[in-house]
C-alpha cells in the first residue's frame, strides 16, 4: 500500500521541483525566482490538508467498494433459482464478515508488512495507532479498511460461480482461506513491493489481483465441485435453469457499477493536490465508459449472432467492462476506455457458450467476467502505460493464475475429504434456502420455475 502511495507522490513533487526549476531559471531576480517556486508549490495542500484528503479519498472510496457486497449478493440472488436465493444472500454477508476478520488477524500485514521484494510479509494483527498519535499521508485504519473491501470483492466472485450445490459450511472455510492467506499472498507480490513489483508489474486497481484471483479460485472451485444437477444431459444438451429475478440482477449490477468508481477512483490514493484530484474524476469517467463499452458491445453482438438480446449478458457485459478497465483507468483516452471495455463485453458473448460446451458451470458468469476479462485488462496496459511491458504483465498473470489455481485446489480437495463439498441430490433439488438456511426467500411461491 505504501509503496502505491509513495510513487503518485513522487511523481507529483518531482513535477512540482521541475516546475520551480524551470521557474528560477526564467526569472533573473532571486526574490521572484521564490515567488515562482512558492507558486508552483502551492497547488499542493499543507501536510495535514493532505492527510485529511488522502484519508477522506480511502473512506470514500472504501464505502463504495463495500456496497459492492450488497451489488454481488443482489445480483446471485437474482441470477439463481428462488429455492436458493436466501443462501446466497447468507453467503455474501458471511463472507463479507469473514474477510474483515480475516484480513484483520492475517491478510493485511502478510500482504505489507516486510515483503521487501519477496513472497509475502509477516503475518499478524493490524496495529492501528491512537488518532491523536496517527502521523504519516493518511488515517492507518482508513487504509485497512479501504484494502480488506478489496479482498472481500475476491471472495463474492467465487460465490456466484459455484452456486447453488455447495453447502454452506464448506464454502465459508475456503473463505477464511482465501481472504487470510491466497489474496493477501498473490496482492503482496506487486501492492506489497514483492517480487512482481520488483520486476515492474502493472494493475492499478486489480484485474488480476482482485479479479482474476477470484476467478481462479472460482473456476477451480467450479471444476472440483461439478455442475448443478439437470444442467448438462447425458446427450449434451445445455438446460437452461432461469434466475428468480431479472430485476434484482440488474440492480445487484447498477450497484456494482456505482461502487466500480471507489473501486478505480479510490485507487489513485491520494487527492491532495490538483493533480490528484483530476486524476480521480479522468478515472471515474474512464471507468463508466469502459462499463458502457462493455453493455453496448454485448448487446449488438447477441443481436447479430442470435437475433435476440439476453438479459444477463448485457448486465455481464457491464461487469466485464469495468473488470477490463481496471488494471489502468487513469491512461486511456476515453476512446481507448471504450475500446478496452468493449472487447471485455465481446469477451462474456463468446465465453458464455464455450464454458458451457466445456460442461463448466457457472451461475452468474463470473469466470468470463471477472477471470477472461481480467487477463484481457492486464494484458492491454502497456497500449497506454508505457511503464508496464507486454512481457512482465503475462509474467504476473501466468504466476499469480498458476498460484491460485494450484493453492484453492488444494483447499478445495482437502474440503471435499474432510467434511465434503455438495449437498446430496435430494437437498440441491429441494433448494438449498430450506435444507441449509431454514429460511426460504419466496415462501409465497414454493412450487413452479422455482422448483426446477
Amino acid at each position: 500500500m505504501v509503496q502505491r502511495l509513495t510513487l503518485r507522490t513522487a511523481s507529483t513533487a518531482a513535477a512540482l521541483l521541475l516546475t520551480a526549476t524551470a521557474a528560477m531559471a526564467q526569472v533573473p531576480e532571486a526574490a521572484e525566482a521564490a515567488e515562482a517556486v512558492e507558486a508552483a508549490v502551492s497547488t499542493a495542500l499543507p501536510a495535514d490538508g493532505q492527510f485529511v484528503m488522502n484519508t477522506l479519498l480511502f473512506l470514500m472510496g472504501g464505502f463504495l467498494v463495500m456496497w459492492m457486497a450488497a451489488g454481488f449478493a443482489m445480483l446471485e440472488a437474482g441470477m439463481v433459482r428462488s429455492k436458493n436465493v436466501s443462501m446466497q444472500c447468507l453467503k455474501n454477508i458471511c463472507l463479507y464478515s469473514i474477510a474483515g476478520l480475516a484480513y484483520w488477524a492475517i491478510g493485511y500485514n502478510l500482504m505489507y508488512n516486510g515483503v521487501d521484494g519477496g513472497f509475502f510479509g509477516v503475518p499478524g494483527p493490524v496495529d492501528i495507532p491512537d488518532p491523536a498519535t496517527d502521523s504519516g499521508e493518511y488515517a492507518v485504519a482508513s487504509d485497512w479498511f479501504f484494502q480488506m473491501v478489496f479482498c472481500a470483492t475476491t471472495a463474492s466472485i467465487v460465490s456466484g460461480t459455484i452456486a447453488e450445490r455447495m453447502k454452506l459450511g464448506s464454502f465459508l472455510v475456503f473463505v477464511v482461506i482465501l481472504t487470510g492467506i491466497l489474496y493477501p499472498i498473490t496482492g503482496a507480490w506487486q501492492w506489497g513491493e514483492g517480487w512482481l513489483y520488483e520486476m515492474g508489474f502493472s494493475d492499478f486497481a486489480g484485474s488480476t489481483l482482485v479479479h482474476s484471483v477470484g476467478g481462479w479460485a472460482a473456476l477451480t472451485g467450479a471444476l472440483i465441485v461439478g455442475a448443478r444437477k439437470g444442467k448438462y444431459s447425458e446427450d449434451g444438451r445445455v438446460n437452461a435453469l432461469p434466475g428468480s429475478s431479472m430485476p434484482l440482477a440488474t440492480l445487484g449490477t447498477f450497484i456494482l457499477w456505482l461502487g466500480w468508481f471507489g473501486f478505480n477512483g479510490g485507487s489513485q490514493l491520494a487527492m491532495g493536490t490538483i493533480e490528484d484530484a483530476a486524476s480521480v474524476a479522468k478515472i471515474f469517467m474512464n471507468t463508466n465508459l469502459a462499463a458502457a463499452g462493455g453493455v453496448m458491445a454485448a448487446v449488438i453482438l447477441c443481436q447479430i449472432i442470435y437475433k435476440k438480446v439476453d438479459l444477463t449478458i448485457a448486465l455481464n457485459g457491464a461487469l466485464a467492462g469495468l473488470v477490463s478497465i481496471t488494471a489502468e483507468p487513469l491512461a486511456p483516452s476515453a476512446g481507448l476506455s471504450i475500446a478496452i471495455g468493449a472487447v471485455g463485453g465481446a469477451i462474456v458473448v463468446f465465453a458464455v457458450p464455450l464454458l458451457d460446451k466445456l460442461k463448466i458451470d457457472d451461475v452468474v458468469g463470473a469466470i468470463p467476467v471477472h477471470l477472461l476479462a481480467g487477463i484481457w485488462g492486464t494484458m492491454i496496459v502497456p497500449l497506454s502505460n508505457g511503464d508496464a511491458s507486454y512481457g512482465v504483465q503475462l509474467v504476473g498473470i501466468v504466476s499469480i493464475g498458476a498460484f491460485t489455481v494450484v493453492a484453492s485446489g488444494i483447499v478445495w480437495l482437502i474440503i471435499k475429504a474432510v467434511i465434503g463439498l455438495r449437498v446430496s441430490d435430494e437437498e440441491e433439488t429441494l433448494g438449498l434456502d430450506k435444507v441449509e438456511v431454514g429460511v426460504e426467500a419466496y415462501p409465497e411461491f414454493s412450487t413452479g420455475a422455482g422448483r426446477i
